[in-house]
């Protein structure tokens, strides 16, 4: 009898020496799964706070912190040629009071369509209130040249009409629509001539150097040219051509207009009155 009392006493000793062993393992796992979250939440943070930091680096525009900056000094200001600018939908709202008090601003040519079926649907607000002000206006189409030439040609019409231009009409050219250069151009000089046709004039052709050089050299020869080049040098083209007038920033600013505007002038001894709009004919508005 007594030995069976040591038997069961010894079988009660090593069951609770099991459960012992088990409960530290259960603990021993919980305090490992609950360091190991900690962990992670710290390593979230330090990326948190890493972006920020990442954030301050940003460069600043060092003009923010130039107490003598005036943001509306512009090339206007210190010489005398003939200066205007160019507007669309993308100024958003513009303060034609305010603009037509800057004497030093003498025309402006406004987006009134693109390709086949765009028109800008500032055009008309615009057209109204710069004539109201007194600028002298004229409207230029983005030429497309994959896009019908003739569709084209009568959406350009439905706003750029003649009554209303006091600046013969500019053709924005400035890509080619993945065609090859002879039949982008073969596009282009037709369409030159269609505009030439309806409006009894030659069309103002804007682009840009670069893309002039590369596509353009002995093909508009005829034509009047409005150059972009964003640099404080006149452009010169590759072929010598002559040209009629530069738009010299697309960052530009003006009173009246909230963020850049583009800004050009004539060149050389070129003058305002050599792209007058001639109303020489009847038209039908």
């Amino acid at each position: 009898m007594k030995k069976l009392y040591i038997l069961l006493a010894l079988l009660i000793a090593l069951m609770t020496i099991g459960e012992v062993s088990a409960q530290r393992q259960r603990i021993t796992k919980t305090r490992s799964h609950q360091k190991t979250h900690r962990v992670v939440k710290k390593k979230k943070a330090r990326s948190r706070k890493g972006r920020k930091t990442a954030k301050r680096r940003t460069p600043v525009d060092p003009t923010l912190s130039d107490p003598f900056y005036n943001p509306f000094l512009q090339c206007e200001d210190t010489c005398d040629h003939v200066h205007g600018i160019d507007l669309s939908h993308y100024q958003g709202q513009v303060f034609w009071e305010t603009v037509g008090e800057n004497t030093k601003m003498a025309y402006v040519y406004l987006k009134a369509t693109e390709g086949s079926d765009r028109i800008d649907d500032r055009y008309e607000h615009n057209i109204e209130w710069a004539h109201y002000y007194g600028l002298k206006v004229g409207s230029y189409h983005f030429f497309r040249p994959k896009s019908p030439l003739r569709e084209q040609l009568e959406n350009f019409k439905t706003q750029c009409r003649p009554g209303e231009q006091d600046l013969i009409p500019m053709i924005d050219v400035e890509t080619t629509g993945g065609l090859p250069t002879r039949e982008f151009c073969d596009s282009l000089i037709t369409f030159l001539g269609l505009v030439e046709q309806a409006y009894r004039q030659q069309p103002l052709v804007y682009t840009y150097r670069n893309f002039y050089n590369k596509h353009l050299i002995g093909q508009i020869n005829d034509y009047k040219l409005m150059i972009a080049m964003y640099t404080e040098e006149e452009p010169v083209l590759a072929d010598g051509r002559d040209i009629t007038m530069w738009q010299y920033t697309s960052k530009g600013r003006i009173v009246g207009v909230a963020g850049y505007i583009d800004k050009s002038r004539f060149l050389g001894d070129h003058q305002l009155k050599e792209i007058r709009f001639r109303h020489i004919f009847p038209v039908n508005e």
